[in-house]
């Protein structure tokens, strides 16, 4: 079957030489002879050609190929011709199976590849040869004799040089069309990619880019291609002015180590650039070969070999123009941070490009980073460093000298990283300064040798994120451990606040009680009357009668007498304080505004313990021997009942106001302060930081603060407590004036029953009263009783009226305890009414 094959298609090939050599016949006009030497000789030439490896380089597309044949059929005006090759192509291209042309495309290529020569040959007049080879020409029988050999037909040789001459008519025509050579070109565009104008490569304002002028004769395509060549000199022009800009700038912060170091990578960047420049405009001044020429050096340069050499350096200028359109206005560690997000690249060219650009553009930040954590210098001239610092007192360094400045923070340093930074060199400035301590070096020094980064400069660089981190950390570790020894052992943190817990929040119950006692007398008197040196004396009594006087005496040094601003009618008790000098380093946590809180803490604990104080005086004049019943037998039976009740009234509100001020106060004293204190002591033991050992205090006076009734959200609770307080106060003058006056009827009573010059003995031992107007002593029975009478019923409505406002007001304070939000206030409450007596039926006294 295969040999069927191969002779149906040698027949055919044989038939179509056959026609081509009949459609050019030869010079006697004789028909072509089948078995003559010139068919076979042009038909082992047409299966020499057929039998190649030679391959159109177009695609494979039968489809394509015959609408092209019928496109130049109809654009010749042959559409007859076009109609019929369309209805033939049809049915060629529907033949499949066997006997059927699998490989079409090839013969569609084939049939115009000698359509197209056959109509060129005419056009040109040529003879037969230029399709094949005419053997019973002369001249190509000479050809023949010279081309042949050993039945090979040479082609390689073009035997009238046609070929050359087709090159030379272009030259000719390329000379005809440009009046610029390329050559002059190419010098030209290296010239603008300089920053300089060529002779006819010009740079435009109005296109605001390099442009060949419209004077010069040349081709639209050479053109587009200078233009696209010079856009490297247009971003070449922008980056050299930046850095021209930058260095011209005053002042110099306005551009900052950082900005000087990103100029001086553009221009190293730019010296690299030069290089290249330089070895391109050698390669320029070869001359470009024609194409029929044989190169004997491929050093020349062309546009075309140009636009190849500027495609690196293209993509690294277009970036660089990028980064100083962006940093313009930026500097510091915003201009590293905007450098870095363009590094974020797929690229592996611009990601390498970017990194070492980066290198050398946050080589000063770094280096800041590695001065401010190890030696706690703030070395940044120009502010560009995201820690900035500004002049405060010593108590204020720690919160207020430094802080981190957002902008300046670049993106590839965490946030949490950044307070590291931060926390780390604020820690070496406190040392230095408020501590007057010098062993931070030698911790610094460990930390550097512990993290394998020395403190010559350079160490640290872009993209050592683990080395940097490990730095930090392990100087926030020893630094942060050092400052905590220094302020627990060297300052006695957690003595000085014991201190004030015993002294400001009353803690030391003998020294509270002794103070009290002997100031009393002094501060019942108006505040404006008061000597502040009489109540420090009074203090170091206090001090010295109690246990206080083992203390530390840099502490018992520190305490000291206060008195508020007051006004006028008010009594010492209103304006008198105690205060704890807290000095640097103390300061530092015991802020004015903390001070202030502890006052306002102390204010309160001084008013309860006051109103104790006051109820434990009442009840020393309230005790039942201090009046003996005999004396009032002579009394009428009326006065005498009277007597009794008011006693009874005035005792058993002193019972209910005695069991409120106790209650609260061991609420305020155990489980408010104990249990605050405690948990403040857990925590300071696990701070790890001068951070966690401020935020620590802060939870201890804002739970102390919160929960006895002293914040925000307790304001009206507050309120309520104190006018409980004044009115408990005004109960114990009361209840003084009861008790004074029964005593001094008693004394009365006692007088009318002894012998006359007894009574004068016991005028004279009263102080002689009797002679006072109003006095009962001087008058009779019956008016003693009168007056007695009367005093008792006044003094039982003015406790009736106290009983009732305390009633009302311990049911409105009691009642908005339920709402409150904080869940030891209703232990305040189960203590206060433990047996819901007030909320189910409201005080009864």
């Amino acid at each position: 079957m295969e040999e069927e094959d191969h002779q149906k298609v040698s027949d055919l090939i044989k038939e179509l030489v056959l026609r081509l050599l009949s459609q050019n016949p030869t010079s006697d006009s004789q028909p072509i002879d089948p078995n003559s030497t010139d068919f076979a000789n042009s038909l082992r030439y047409a299966f020499r050609i057929l039998s190649s490896r030679m391959t159109p380089s177009i695609a494979p597309d039968a489809a394509a190929i015959a609408e092209s044949i019928k496109r130049r059929l109809a654009t010749q005006g042959k559409s007859s011709e076009a109609l019929t090759f369309a209805d033939l192509y049809s049915k060629f291209a529907s033949k499949t199976g066997p006997g059927s042309v699998n490989n079409k495309w090839a013969v569609l290529y084939l049939l115009k590849i000698i359509a197209h020569d056959k109509n060129s040959a005419r056009t040109q007049l040529l003879d037969s040869s230029v399709l094949l080879p005419n053997l019973s020409d002369s001249r190509v029988s000479s050809r023949k004799q010279n081309g042949w050999e050993n039945g090979v037909l040479l082609v390689s040789k073009d035997p009238e040089n046609r070929r050359e001459i087709a090159f030379r008519e272009f030259v000719n025509f390329v000379k005809e069309e440009n009046e610029v050579r390329e050559e002059v070109l190419v010098r030209d565009v290296l010239y603008a990619c300089q920053g300089i104008d060529g002779k006819y490569v010009k740079f435009d304002k109005t296109a605001d880019g390099y442009v060949l002028s419209d004077l010069v004769k040349a081709p639209r395509a050479t053109r587009i291609m200078v233009r696209k060549l010079c856009e490297l000199g247009w971003l070449f022009r922008k980056v050299k002015g930046y850095i021209s800009e930058s260095m011209d700038r005053f002042p110099a912060e306005d551009v900052g180590t950082v900005g000087q170091a990103f100029c001086a990578a553009l221009q190293d960047e730019l010296s690299d650039y030069y290089k290249l420049l330089a070895v391109l405009e050698a390669q320029s001044m070869n001359p470009i070969p024609l194409v029929s020429e044989k190169v004997s050096s491929e050093n020349y340069l062309s546009l075309r070999r140009l636009s190849v050499w500027f495609a690196e350096p293209m993509v690294k200028m277009r970036l660089m123009a990028v980064l100083v359109d962006k940093c313009r206005v930026l500097r510091g560690g915003a201009m590293a941070g905007a450098i870095h997000l363009h590094a974020q690249h797929g690229d592996p060219l611009v990601h390498e490009f970017m990194r070492r650009l980066l290198r050398r553009v946050c080589s000063p930040l770094f280096e800041m980073v590695r001065s401010w954590v190890l030696e706690g210098e703030l070395e940044d001239i120009f502010a560009e460093f995201f820690v900035v610092g500004q002049p405060v007192k010593a108590e204020s360094l720690w919160r207020d000298g430094y802080r981190l400045h957002a902008g300046m923070l670049p993106s590839f340093i965490s946030q949490s990283l950044a307070q590291r930074i931060l926390r780390t060199g604020k820690s070496i400035n406190f040392l230095r300064v408020c501590c007057e301590d010098r062993g931070w070096a030698d911790t610094a020094t460990e930390a550097a040798a512990a993290a394998g980064t020395t403190t010559r400069r350079g160490s640290l660089g872009y993209g050592e994120t683990d080395a940097l981190e490990s730095l930090v950390d392990e100087a926030a570790k020893r630094i942060d451990k050092h400052l905590l020894d220094v302020m627990h052992i060297q300052y006695k943190f957690k003595e000085h606040c014991l201190a004030i817990k015993r002294y400001l929040l009353l803690g030391q119950g003998d020294f509270v009680q002794y103070l009290m006692d002997i100031v009393g007398p002094e501060l019942s008197e108006p505040a404006n009357t008061i000597s502040t040196f009489k109540l420090a004396g009074l203090l170091e009594t206090a001090i010295r009668s109690s246990n206080a006087q083992y203390d530390d005496p840099d502490i018992l040094d520190r305490l000291r007498v206060k008195m508020m601003p007051h006004g006028t009618g008010d009594r010492g008790w209103d304006v008198f304080s105690l205060e704890y000098d807290a000095r640097v380093p103390l300061d530092t946590v015991f802020t004015e505004s903390v001070m202030a809180r502890y006052l306002k803490i102390f204010n309160f604990l001084w008013k309860l313990r006051r109103v104790e104080h006051g109820l434990i005086g009442a009840w020393k004049t309230m005790k039942p021997n201090c009046i003996t019943s005999h004396s009032f037998n002579k009394l009428q039976q009326a006065v005498k009942l009277q007597l009794l009740s008011t006693l009874r009234r005035c005792q058993v509100l002193w019972v209910d106001m005695n069991h409120f001020v106790t209650n609260l106060q061991y609420y305020i004293m155990f489980e408010v302060l104990e249990v605050s204190w405690s948990n403040f002591l857990s925590e300071m033991e696990v701070a790890k930081d001068l951070d966690d050992l401020l935020a620590a205090h802060e939870k201890y006076l804002h739970s102390i603060v919160e929960k006895s009734l002293l914040g925000e959200r307790s304001q009206t609770l507050c309120k309520s407590l104190f006018v409980l307080f004044d009115l408990i106060l005004r109960f114990r003058s009361h209840a003084d004036r009861l008790y004074e006056g029964i005593h001094e009827l008693q004394a009365r009573t006692m007088e009318s029953s002894l012998p006359s010059r007894d009574k004068s003995k016991s005028r004279r031992q009263l102080g002689d009263k009797s002679s006072d107007p109003g006095s009962w002593i001087g008058e009779g029975r019956k008016a003693l009783t009168q007056r007695a009478g009367e005093f008792l019923r006044n003094m039982g409505l003015d406790l009736d009226a106290i009983a009732k406002e305390y009633s009302s007001l311990l049911e409105g304070f009691i009642s908005q305890l339920p709402v409150q939000q904080h869940v030891d206030l209703k232990f305040l409450l189960f203590r206060l009414d433990f047996t819901e007596f007030y909320t189910r039926s409201g005080p009864s006294l």
